[in-house]
């Protein structure tokens, strides 16, 4: 394949090459960015390169063997540097790989479009975050709203780039405004149903329950590389959303404001303590890593919320790129531990009165 044609392949993202590859070779070129490179050696004793490669909603391990034309280029990838690989590719022995593959650098034009995201998963989550703002804006406790508002004036743009997770659900950069704005949806929902829950309080619950995230899955400013950091490491996100909310706390309490609460039921000690508890609880269980089991009503429901959503999440990914081994049955991935099945096609909701 010559410089002139691989310019003229179409250009696709991860996910869409997921959908469409299969053991036929397939034409495309893609923008990715490097976020590792290691070096490996096989069981014959030969080296090859494992590189991680992502965009701004998937990734992808590309293994260069020391038999492939490129490997001494391989050996000079930066991390975090942004390339296009134009070739064809195949769903093959180690998963998609692509073949008869060129690489070149990115000009500075392509990797701004490529920050940008996918056209259609960048208007979605700003859908999502405008959402966000709508649930924040209709909170009625003062101290609640002050709160979440505060929090997005000093956080926003950091929480915009974060992932809800490294592997699991939501693991992109943006995700884990997606999760929120779904949890909200859904806890809104719920409290209808069950009116004796706070909504306040499951609004803010959702919005801080993985607000340590954004120190433990955030995204480079300038890529799609999640780095670590030792203070995620060392406290995880669940300790250092506690921090982060108790400083927000203390900040707008110190707020003139803040004297107009006095006389409010519940106080405002006892509401901080709540919202903690949601964000401490939130994982449902000790093994799960939360420090204490939920003691409310809307820690339990919180709970619940958060582990619908991202279950659902996770079979949405796997819809989209796990193998179908026969007619409606997809292959297990990670960290699901069975084969799934297709669903039955969604149903709108009955319309009328007396419809249980």
């Amino acid at each position: 394949m010559q410089d002139a044609t691989a310019e003229d392949l179409d250009l696709i993202s991860l996910t869409q090459l997921r959908q469409v590859a299969n053991q036929s070779p397939q034409p495309y070129r893609l923008h990715l960015q490097v976020e590792s490179r290691l070096e490996k050696t096989t069981s014959a004793g030969s080296p090859f390169f494992e590189v991680k490669l992502v965009d701004a909603a998937d990734s992808l391990v590309w293994r260069i063997f020391d038999n492939n034309p490129l490997f001494a280029d391989a050996a000079k990838l930066a991390r975090n540097a942004f390339i296009q690989l134009a070739g064809q590719w195949v769903d093959g022995k180690y998963g998609i790989e692509p073949r008869q593959v060129q690489m070149r650098l990115l000009t500075e034009d392509e990797t701004s479009t490529l920050l940008l995201g996918d056209p259609d998963l960048a208007s979605r989550q700003q859908a999502d975050y405008a959402d966000i703002l709508a649930f924040i804006e209709s909170l009625r406790d003062p101290r609640l709203l002050k709160l979440c508002l505060l929090f997005l004036e000093r956080h926003g743009e950091r929480f915009r780039r974060t992932g809800a997770a490294r592997k699991n659900h939501h693991a992109r950069r943006g995700g884990l405004v997606e999760h929120v704005a779904q949890m909200m949806r859904c806890a809104s929902a719920v409290a209808a149903v069950y009116p004796q829950l706070n909504r306040d309080l499951m609004i803010a619950g959702v919005l801080f329950h993985d607000c340590g995230k954004l120190w433990e899955n955030v995204y480079a400013e300038s890529g799609f590389t999640m780095p670590y950091n030792l203070t995620a490491e060392m406290l995880g996100h669940i300790p250092l959303g506690l921090e982060l909310v108790n400083k927000l706390w203390r900040d707008m309490m110190e707020d003139p404001a803040a004297a107009g609460w006095a006389a409010l039921e519940p106080a405002s000690e006892v509401v901080r303590l709540h919202l903690l508890h949601l964000i401490a609880a939130h994982h449902g269980s000790l093994e799960f890593g939360s420090p204490v089991l939920p003691k409310t009503p809307e820690a339990i429901a919180l709970h619940h919320v958060d582990n619908i959503d991202a279950k659902l999440e996770m079979f949405r990914r796997g819809y989209a790129s796990s193998k179908e081994l026969g007619p409606g049955i997809y292959e297990k991935f990670p960290p699901w531990p069975v084969n799934i099945v297709a669903p039955l096609p969604s149903v709108p909701p009955p319309q009328g009165e007396g419809v249980s």
